[in-house]
């Protein structure tokens, strides 16, 4: 099912480049509350989880955290197969099928960091069917948007067009991961907070930069 109901969509124009952040519905761990496990794990998963709504949320299950963060980093930063450029291309293209606003921002500018263009990912934004400034380009848009919509169909007429491309094998699991982790990270960012404005420069570890929300009053 899609991570989000078609109605409930955003339309294109709420698609940014802008970093955001992103604030949790549930009361997250308060760091001065955290035990040496939670500490540790949340040192672990990245730089700023310590001031993250979303890693302080999943910090309530530690171990689940544990295993997220070491999928997560295998997937889009470990070496060889695809790319980093087009790894960030299927995240993005995953984010923006399933109304992700926050997700797509973040592997917008992940993808203009490595690729050192943005025009792809503005027609991604703009038209998710017919984004992509080259053959190669379009058949791993159509490959994420294949196996996020109906991966009860998805079989070798899907591999087809990135085979005819060149992409090795090792490659094709890198985008099947990439693609199958940002449909559960979607829907995780979806259903347990929302994204919110935040003024700062975008830097090389905005890929999880997530504003702490105002304590309550």
């Amino acid at each position: 099912m899609p991570a989000r109901h078609p109605a409930a969509r955003p339309a294109a124009s709420a698609f940014t480049f802008a970093t955001l952040g992103w604030r949790a519905w549930l009361e997250p761990l308060e760091p001065s509350a955290a035990n040496e496990t939670q500490l540790a794990i949340l040192d672990e998963s990245h730089p700023q989880a310590r001031s993250s709504d979303y890693y302080l949320l999943l910090a309530l299950q530690p171990e689940i955290l544990r295993q997220r963060s070491l999928t997560y980093n295998a997937i889009m930063y470990g070496s060889g197969g695809a790319a980093r450029a087009e790894r960030e291309l299927a995240a993005a293209a995953v984010s923006r099928d399933n109304g992700c606003v926050y997700c797509a921002s973040v592997h917008a500018q992940r993808f203009e960091q490595r690729a050192k263009r943005r025009d792809v990912i503005e027609q991604l934004f703009e038209d998710p069917e017919h984004a992509g400034t080259s053959e190669r380009e379009r058949a791993i848009i159509h490959f994420a948007l294949a196996l996020t919509r109906r991966p009860d169909q998805f079989g070798a007429e899907q591999f087809a067009p990135l085979i005819k491309q060149g992409v090795s094998f090792d490659a094709l699991l890198d985008l099947i991961q990439a693609t199958a982790i940002f449909a559960w990270a979607n829907r995780l960012m979806l259903t347990l907070g929302e994204p919110a404005a935040l003024n700062v420069q975008a830097s090389s570890d905005v890929d999880q930069l997530i504003v702490r929300r105002p304590p309550r009053t």
